[in-house]
């Protein structure tokens, strides 16, 4: 007799963990605060007009209305039973949260055009994770396309947008997101229900929005 539970998960119990650990470590809330914290890195002669207090402030600004408040709806619809979970398993359970990180984005790529003092990398990058919002949600209501994918291919896109508007050395940086890019699919085709169709087209939709914005802006 075949055992129904070793096929259907057959990976072992650390790839599953490692899987699950990449998920979160590279969940899609958290890329807007990585890709700042990259530019701080690769690209600090363009903060040069403000404190080093103050780039810590508007870093911290990025992962507080990128990542903490979008998280926090999403926990508070599950306590309002208007979720059965915090992960989003459902194509329905995504649409306010769509709508919420949409709203976010879209007010950071507002406060982006007001600022002299940073990158102009951040205003395509963020006018393109507003798109890219905008798109999965309308793909939603077909399949329930890969947040994951559109975020780790949106981050792995502006970074290799970086090296192509600035004259910097950034083929390390691109090589360790398109490694980071290839792990976090690996992990959902592991511990996730996507298909693979679905974690393709999140992948599209990642890369073209970000060229998309950065035509538009540039």
């Amino acid at each position: 007799m075949v055992d129904n539970s070793t096929m259907e998960n057959p990976q072992p119990k650390v790839v599953k963990y490692i899987a699950h650990l990449l998920s979160y470590v590279l969940h899609p809330l958290f890329i807007p605060t990585y890709f700042f914290l990259f530019l701080m890195q690769v690209l600090p002669f363009e903060f040069v007009g403000i404190t080093e207090w103050q780039l810590k402030m508007r870093l911290f600004s990025v992962a507080w209305l990128t990542a903490f408040f979008p998280a926090f709806a999403v926990f508070l619809l599950w306590r309002l039973k208007l979720s059965d979970s915090i992960f989003l398993r459902t194509q329905k359970e995504r649409i306010i949260p769509y709508v919420i990180t949409m709203f976010f984005y879209w007010w950071m790529y507002y406060l982006s055009r007001n600022f002299t003092d940073q990158p102009i990398a951040l205003k395509f990058f963020y006018l393109g994770i507003f798109v890219a919002s905008a798109i999965g949600m309308t793909v939603n209501n077909f399949m329930k396309v890969s947040l994951h994918a559109m975020g780790i291919a949106g981050l792995t896109t502006s970074v290799i947008l970086v090296s192509v508007f600035y004259p910097v050395n950034n083929a390390v940086w691109v090589l360790l997101a398109i490694l980071l890019t290839a792990l976090v699919i690996s992990a959902r085709l592991v511990v996730s229900d996507h298909t693979k169709k679905e974690l393709i087209v999140g992948l599209l939709i990642g890369v073209v929005t970000q060229v998309a914005a950065y035509l538009w802006v540039v």
